[in-house]
């Protein structure tokens, strides 16, 4: 074995940075993931046991079914220490659980995209007016509790990003947003990455296997602008690329068949396609039963982007110089039934300094050998820390033959 420093330009490190494409494909009621059909396990009807359309974040419980192959699960036993998990309340934690006590989790967990249909009412509109410091009086308007908490929680990014379009603005002259219908589309970060790529969202609508319209963020500042349906030009919602959600507004019809898009309690009126109806059926209660209508199977929809990662990629040039690394610690390296002791006794150990290395030379005839060549096979590189602790091992395919006349680098990676 040869130990070797690594050089000043022997170590780099550098950030890859990719753009994988992710599709989701909603009928029906139901989300397929990048086209990719359920697969059955022996105990299980899917082997990551998380329903189509999601994605297993950990890819625990692989194909196994409560009762003949149990799930494993995270669990905390209740101690002076305190630790718990965060899904349990501090007043949870005092009253429902006694020192000793297991605390537990479940396992698997599952992402997807999930779709929220919201509709303001005035009834939920509040309008306060108060004195002012100069006399004038001050009128306030604002919801009665949190009923669109996740549109609240966007407002002041949506401001921010004003800056991109008019559009993102929460009031503009487009419209104010809290008076309009929104339908949010919220994609997982395990999707995208650090964001979605600007320029390639792609949302089609489908009727009855027809495309009936598509948005595009064609000028890549987070505007969703309808490339093919009854209102080119026109747009209907923005993208927030960091933080992975689609508003739509678009109200517009892009198709005068009506078919049931909207759950809720009877009577349920269909509606005409609207961009506002888009991903029905993702996460959001909306399937044939709550909307009381066979129709609804007759629309589907497709969503796809990129997204943008970052990998840490380390790099290094490992070196094999000619006239050094030609020994190995591989018994072949040496002749057969050599004796490897000279002289042994209580007192003295000694090798026998006198052995050959076997000659791994080849000939291209018969009964005849090679000259002896000082060459060896390197099938490993070994990567050590300062204090030659072994931190990695890097193992070659196939061995590769060095020459002692030769120069070899090796050129290991490793993604962080």
């Amino acid at each position: 074995m040869s130990l070797k420093k690594f050089g000043e330009n022997d170590v780099i490190v550098n950030t890859m940075k990719a753009y994988p494409m992710c599709k989701f494909f909603v009928f029906d009621g139901k989300i397929y993931y990048n086209d990719t059909p359920a697969v059955s396990g022996a105990f299980s009807d899917r082997v990551y046991n998380v329903p189509p359309g999601h994605i297993s974040l950990y890819e625990y419980n692989i194909d196994k079914k409560i009762g003949k192959n149990k799930f494993i699960y995270p669990f905390i036993t209740k101690d002076g220490a305190g630790d718990s998990f965060t899904t349990v309340s501090d007043s949870s934690y005092q009253t429902d659980y006694s020192y000793g006590d297991v605390i537990s989790g479940s396992y698997p967990m599952s992402a997807s995209i999930t779709r929220e249909f919201m509709t303001p009412k005035a009834g939920n509109l509040i309008t306060r007016t108060t004195s002012s410091w100069d006399g004038k009086a001050d009128v306030d308007v604002y919801y009665r509790g949190p009923k669109y908490r996740h549109f609240y929680a966007l407002k002041n990014k949506l401001d921010f990003y004003g800056v991109r379009s008019e559009h993102y603005k929460v009031s503009s002259s487009h419209g104010d947003k809290s008076e309009q219908r929104i339908n949010l589309i919220s994609i997982p970060s395990i999707f995208y990455g650090a964001a979605i790529k600007p320029g390639s969202l792609s949302l089609k609508w489908y009727l009855t296997g027809s495309l009936i319209g598509e948005l595009r963020d064609t000028k890549q500042n987070g505007e969703l602008i309808e490339v093919t349906g009854s209102s080119t030009g026109s747009v209907a919602g923005v993208v927030l690329y960091e933080e992975g959600f689609i508003l739509l507004t678009g109200s517009w019809v892009l198709n005068a068949e009506t078919i049931g898009l909207e759950s809720g309690s009877a009577p349920r009126v269909p509606k005409t396609p609207k961009w506002i109806y888009f991903g029905a059926g993702s996460n959001d209660d909306v399937n044939q039963t709550t909307t009381g209508s066979g129709s609804f199977v007759s629309a589907s929809f497709d969503l796809s982007f990129k997204g943008t990662t970052e990998t840490q990629v380390l790099t290094m040039f490992a070196h094999a110089l000619r006239g050094k690394v030609n020994y190995s610690n591989n018994p072949t390296f040496l002749e057969y039934s050599q004796s490897q002791i000279e002289t042994t006794s209580s007192l003295v150990y000694q090798e026998n300094a006198s052995r050959e290395i076997y000659n791994t030379v080849s000939s291209s005839y018969s009964d005849y050998s090679s000259p002896f060549k000082r060459q060896v096979y390197i099938s490993r590189v070994a990567v050590y820390d300062e204090k030659k602790n072994l931190i990695g091992i890097a193992t070659l395919a196939n061995p590769i033959l060095k020459k002692e006349d030769q120069d070899l680098s090796f050129k290991l990676k490793l993604d962080i």
